[in-house]
């Protein structure tokens, strides 16, 4: 594993200390892939995040928050001593993002299947305002069981949003179970070629993969991108990878903290 990955893990791992509970599984599934994403592509920073010519990230999957706020606070948009208020009174972390409240954050995330909509929006907006700004939407595989993706999805293709792209975590799993057990995705790839999307499915751990996956976009210029990253749920934590019991905990006790510290 890299060193930034074991970085950001470790952020995320006092975040979870401090507030006892949390996403650990669902934000590590995708850690590589905001990595990627605030590394360089994403024209956001500490110190243009409110200009309209930025580019745009929605969070989708809201509660794999630890992982956003382990990069904002890497990027230097909020303080990483804050990690450890994570999900107390008054804190501004709560266990899913809030537009308004942290820097960076575009919209309030932890209803499933609105992000999409959402940057779909944004995207629209973009191309009546003649600017330039990507849009990027970063999705559960669970939570596209719900309908609104879809919606959204042919929404996007019948605009040409070339400027969205939507990025699947595809960890194989959901709250309750196996994501080919709950409702089969598959063919996944096949459904976003349908529904007009330019795809492609990449390692979502491999960061150098994400990176040159990204610099490659869009993929069409009169079609919006979806990028299937197959990611392990837990990845990093030997006892928590493709751990269903793993997706939340609450009321973490100190030997499940240790346990998390000594995979570091």
């Amino acid at each position: 594993m890299e060193l930034v990955s074991k970085r950001l893990r470790k952020l995320v791992v006092e975040a979870l200390e401090g507030g006892g509970r949390g996403h650990l599984g669902s934000s590590m599934s995708m850690i590589e892939i905001l990595h990627a994403l605030y590394d360089g592509y994403l024209n956001i920073s500490k110190d243009n995040f409110t200009s309209l010519d930025r580019d745009r990230f929605i969070l989708s999957k809201g509660h794999g928050c630890l992982a956003l706020y382990a990069v904002l606070a890497d990027k230097g948009f909020i303080p990483a001593e804050e990690l450890k208020t994570f999900c107390k009174l008054d804190s501004r972390l709560g266990g899913h993002p809030e537009r308004g409240k942290i820097p960076g954050v575009e919209a309030s995330t932890g209803a499933l299947g609105h992000g999409l909509p959402i940057g779909v929006g944004m995207a629209i907006a973009g191309k009546i305002r003649k600017k330039n700004y990507k849009v990027v939407v970063l999705t559960g595989d669970g939570e596209i069981n719900e309908g609104s993706v879809w919606e959204a999805a042919m929404s996007a293709a019948k605009h040409k949003l070339s400027n969205l792209t939507v990025i699947v975590d595809y960890n194989k799993l959901q709250s309750y179970g196996l994501t080919k057990e709950v409702l089969d995705l598959e063919p996944l790839v096949d459904k976003w070629k349908s529904f007009g999307f330019e795809t492609v499915e990449i390692d979502g751990h491999n960061i150098a993969e994400i990176k040159s996956t990204l610099n490659r976009l869009p993929f069409n210029p009169d079609k919006p991108s979806a990028i299937i990253c197959h990611t392990v749920k837990g990845k990093g934590f030997p006892f928590a990878e493709g751990n269903a019991n793993w997706h939340h905990k609450s009321k973490l006790s100190k030997e499940e903290i240790e346990a998390m510290y000594a995979c570091l």
